[in-house]
């Protein structure tokens, strides 16, 4: 792909992805910037705008994962990771479920149907469809 592993590691603290390590990293990051904006400058029609942006995102998240997949970690790298991981899902499991109560408690309190964001809703159903199928692919694995 275009992006090294060698140019970045694993984001620790703030958030998930990668972080640049070499100036090659930064001058990954800087070049797929400056090719966004230049898209964004010259006098193309909106339509070819977006699709072209649309493509070089698409061109830079494939290679971002490919980056990702091909990370040297140790063992103990990898356990943090998962436990950082299974951690910050349940606060984000918390917070959506938390969510969907208050929208339909505070719209049935003004005598209206209940209403809540469905977005909320489909997060936690791809979640559970996501755990299901890595864990029959895990079972089916070992």
């Amino acid at each position: 792909m275009i992006g090294k592993a060698e140019w970045f590691q694993r984001r620790k603290y703030l958030g998930w992805g990668l972080y640049p390590k070499t100036w090659q990293g930064w001058v990954y990051i800087a070049v797929f910037i400056l090719i966004a904006i230049i898209i964004q400058i010259l006098p193309f029609t909106t339509n070819t705008k977006l699709i072209s942006t649309i493509i070089l995102i698409a061109i830079l998240l494939i290679d971002v994962i490919h980056i990702m997949l091909t990370l040297k970690k140790d063992e103990r790298e990898i356990k943090h990771e998962a436990i950082a991981d299974r951690n910050a899902l349940w606060i984000l499991l918390a917070v959506l479920i938390v969510g969907i109560l208050y929208q339909s408690v505070t719209s049935s309190l003004k005598g209206v149907v209940p209403e809540v964001d469905y977005f909320l809703i489909a997060a936690l159903i791809a979640a559970v469809i996501m755990k299901a199928f890595t864990n029959m692919y895990l079972d089916k694995r070992d």
